[in-house]
């Protein structure tokens, strides 16, 4: 009973951490699962929008929902850039889109070090939240707990967007037959420009959620894209549902596995991926996109 309640804490953190990598792994893996595009600039694009969360922010309910605001705008603009660097690539293959916006990436990174410089930056949230609360004996931040409500909600409204609207049901056609939506009336180049944006938009309110979790710095991108990657190998990309349960389990691993054995934390994590990858081969499956009903589950 004591180990399991010694264990309490860091399993309640594995699921707020899931939740975010979750929010901030949706828009890669929806990009790259119904829109075809791999965008090495994801983590780049959360960066972006933690920094500007903690610009706005001085702890203050109006500043932290302005600092949301500015990081949703910020990453929506940034997959602006994204769909008009990637229009031009459609129909060449994974390997062009790559190297385009790994470019982006150095570019962004390079601009971010030079506006904010190489610390990370403290972000304040309201006092309200700020504290800490108590339950089964032990001392848990309120900001996580808060996190885990709001992020959840972002789960079930994006789930529903996708799956029950008519914009959910346009991005899955576009991504199964684009000649067959533009002949219905719908530009082909719109419904990208929208998902690249939608896609930015959710790693910059990620970046802002999740900055007094994950501050933002000089590593934060690179952190960011890696774990998204592999919570989209794992949950198989355009897979919403897939993503949620991927996402709870590298934040389990990443948190309850370091406080259960941490020698072999740092090898569960990719140890996972690779017998995810090998029973995929073996099903004579691959990570290419997603079928675009898979998004509904």
């Amino acid at each position: 009973m004591d180990t399991l309640n010694a264990h309490l804490v860091p399993a309640v953190d594995g699921v707020a951490y899931g939740l975010l990598l979750f929010v901030a792994a949706a828009g890669l893996t929806l990009l790259f699962g119904i829109g075809g595009v791999l965008n090495i600039a994801h983590g780049t694009l959360f960066a972006l929008g933690g920094y500007l969360a903690a610009t706005v922010s001085d702890g203050s309910w109006p500043s932290a929902l302005l600092g949301l605001v500015v990081a949703t705008a910020g990453g929506t603009v940034g997959g602006g850039v994204l769909a008009a660097g990637t229009l031009p690539l459609a129909g060449r293959g994974h390997l062009p889109q790559a190297l385009l916006t790994f470019g982006l990436a150095l570019v962004g990174g390079d601009i971010l070090s030079t506006v904010y410089g190489g610390d990370e930056h403290p972000v304040v949230v309201p006092d309200s939240v700020n504290g800490t609360v108590h339950f089964f004996g032990h001392v848990y931040p309120t900001y996580r707990l808060m996190f885990i409500v709001v992020a959840a909600v972002l789960a079930l409204s994006g789930t529903y967007v996708l799956g029950r609207t008519r914009a959910g049901a346009l991005l899955r056609a576009t991504a199964d037959d684009r000649e067959m939506v533009g002949a219905m009336g719908y530009a082909p180049w719109r419904v990208h420009a929208a998902l690249c944006g939608a896609a930015g938009a959710l790693a910059g309110l990620a970046g802002g959620l999740g900055a007094p979790i994950i501050g933002p710095g000089p590593d934060t991108a690179d952190k960011v894209l890696m774990l998204s990657m592999v919570v989209i190998v794992l949950g198989r990309p355009g897979s919403v549902s897939g993503a949620f349960l991927a996402a709870i389990a590298v934040g389990e691993i990443e948190t309850l596995g370091v406080s259960i054995s941490s020698d072999w934390a740092p090898y569960l994590l990719f140890g996972l991926m690779a017998v995810a990858l090998v029973g995929r081969t073996f099903r004579g499956s691959d990570l290419g996109v997603g079928a675009p009903g898979e998004a509904q589950a």
